[in-house]
């Protein structure tokens, strides 16, 4: 018998909770929920859910509170779901550690297919975009990290270093949105500013993988946080 995956559901506004927990329910995910940050805490460290839906707007403490106390001891993965759309609050939950972060309202479908990523990451389940031989595959793109190879359309592309760890990076997080400040950190370090440098360099990337780069379909800007690499085009 399959094993069905457990989802957490903190959400402090009953008919939201329940219309999302149906959804999920029909989508074949076992749905437990919780209304206070106090509660979803208890609940991930009794239950230890494969994923975790967080509402930010609790009333007994800040969803961030709860992502930070969670965070400490865990690595579940964690979507936020919130009603918060600032720039500035999704860039703040991902750095302290969410996954993802979807901004309501949202479409069922997007939020299905954010859970299936994050699962496939959590599981590092070896389907066709994630290779097991040192290769990712996603539409025309592969990205083959033992020969430092990546074709678009089986043509070689030719990329600097640094562009080459910068895609190398979105494609070992496939399917999550990175911020600018973690890219840069990655790739230049700690103590360097380089937003600029990241932009012209991703242009560059584009230009070089995009057929048409206005209109990406590998990565994709996530406006004033940073840029995800899809895992399906």
């Amino acid at each position: 018998m399959k094993h069905k995956l457990l989802i957490l559901l903190v959400e402090d506004e009953a008919g939201i909770s329940n219309f999302i927990s149906t959804v999920l329910t029909s989508n074949d995910y076992n749905v437990i929920q919780a209304e206070k940050g106090k509660d979803a805490i208890a609940l991930a460290a009794s239950h230890s859910p494969d994923l975790i839906l967080l509402d930010l707007g609790l009333p007994d403490m800040d969803g961030i509170q709860v992502l930070e106390k969670i965070r400490s001891w865990s690595n579940i993965p964690i979507i936020v779901v919130s009603a918060r759309g600032h720039e500035r609050e999704k860039v703040e939950a991902l750095d302290l550690g969410a996954d993802d972060y979807i901004t309501k309202p949202f479409g069922i479908s997007e939020l299905l297919a954010r859970i299936r990523t994050e699962v496939r990451h959590s599981q590092n389940l070896q389907d066709e975009n994630h290779a097991a031989d040192g290769k990712v595959k996603v539409g025309g793109l592969d990205i083959d990290y033992d020969k430092r190879i990546v074709k678009v359309d089986n043509k070689e592309v030719h990329l600097t270093p640094i562009e080459y760890k910068i895609i190398v990076l979105l494609s070992k997080n496939i399917g999550k949105v990175l911020t600018h400040d973690y890219i840069i950190k990655e790739i230049w370090g700690p103590f360097i500013n380089e937003n600029q440098t990241l932009r012209v360099n991703m242009a560059n990337i584009r230009r070089k993988i995009e057929a048409n780069p206005a209109e990406p379909k590998y990565i994709v800007t996530e406006v004033g946080v940073g840029y995800r690499m899809m895992d399906e085009v």
